[in-house]
């Protein structure tokens, strides 16, 4: 949970998760619908599916005995080579070297290292100044130790070197090159992308399909959305047609609700959310429907917007 989330973030999904999934074979045994529900709000849903596959192979396969050495976790999926390492060092005090953001930094002042840490080149010099420092006894603490040091006193844009208990031994702050190291990731460009997102009524409930594998959110539940063409997104006919390639409805276009804005990865999106009468037609078979009334929302995992979406249609007079 803690990977591209914050530690005050994720406590509380931390404990509700762990209540709900108290041992590796209850998570095993859920459906990923359960597990995507308990995740709901963390994004980046691909760790929840991984970690249900993950907690599925140690039932299964592995006897439900969780691996204690980094070849073994990283045979698991989503568990990467820092993942593993912490996951040995942290567990089981085994040592095992950890670069993370705030070891990275923190390794690349000390060193010296003016190139791009993230490299090939970068990471095999920082993996092995991880590895060559680490402790023979309690490198579980002395790796946290330094991913603390790494977010607090060497900090990104105003490191305290001078209350580092480790300046001595940094280059960095002996050439006066703090500011300058790490080299700054490249941003990505971003790409603007403004979509179209339809609750389709019918009878009082809203149709709601589960994303599919190779979509973002695969496996969660939104109303029917899709991107527009910047010359459409005013074009009621164009909407309407495009919701009947998709479903198999004819509907009767109603009010742009809301409007909602997000970003995923490279991309900043405009979400325009509609509301829509069913007045024909037969749901187009090879996706997974329900028919949903505003009251059993919360019974379903949504993305972020969708579930933004379906709070407004709950508390409004649609």
């Amino acid at each position: 949970m803690l990977q591209q989330t914050t530690v005050v973030a994720v406590v509380p999904y931390f404990e509700r998760f762990m209540t709900r999934f108290p041992t590796v074979q209850q998570l095993a045994e859920a459906e990923e619908s359960e597990v995507l529900k308990q995740w709901e709000g963390l994004g980046y849903y691909s760790r929840a599916r991984n970690i249900h596959k993950a907690a599925q192979i140690v039932s299964s396969q592995l006897g439900g005995i969780f691996p204690s050495d980094v070849a073994g976790l990283q045979e698991l999926p989503g568990i990467g080579r820092y993942t593993a390492g912490a996951i040995v060092s942290f567990a089981y005090d085994k040592r095992a070297p950890i670069v993370e953001a705030n070891t990275l930094r923190l390794y690349a002042r000390l060193l010296g290292y003016d190139g791009d840490p993230r490299s090939k080149e970068g990471q095999q010099v920082l993996w092995s100044f991880a590895e060559a420092v680490l402790p023979k006894t309690q490198p579980g603490r002395f790796n946290q130790a330094l991913m603390e040091l790494g977010a607090s006193l060497c900090s990104p844009k105003l490191p305290d070197c001078e209350q580092c208990p480790v300046s001595g031994f940094c280059r960095a702050f002996r050439d006066q090159t703090q500011l300058e190291i790490p080299q700054l990731a490249k941003r990505a460009v971003i790409t603007d992308v403004t979509e179209a997102s339809i609750a389709v009524r019918r009878n009082n409930a809203y149709l709601l399909r589960r994303r599919t594998t190779g979509e973002r959110w695969a496996g969660l539940w939104d109303f029917v959305r899709f991107e527009l063409a910047a010359a459409t997104t005013d074009d009621v006919p164009h909407i309407v047609e495009s919701v009947h390639q998709r479903t198999g409805l004819k509907i009767d276009l109603g009010p742009q609700l809301a409007e909602l804005k997000h970003g995923v990865t490279r991309y900043r999106i405009t979400l325009k959310c509609f509301v829509a009468d069913s007045v024909a037609g037969t749901l187009r078979d090879g996706e997974e429907w329900q028919w949903v009334k505003a009251a059993k929302f919360d019974d379903f995992a949504l993305s972020v917007t969708g579930r933004k979406f379906a709070k407004l249609l709950a508390e409004s007079l649609f």
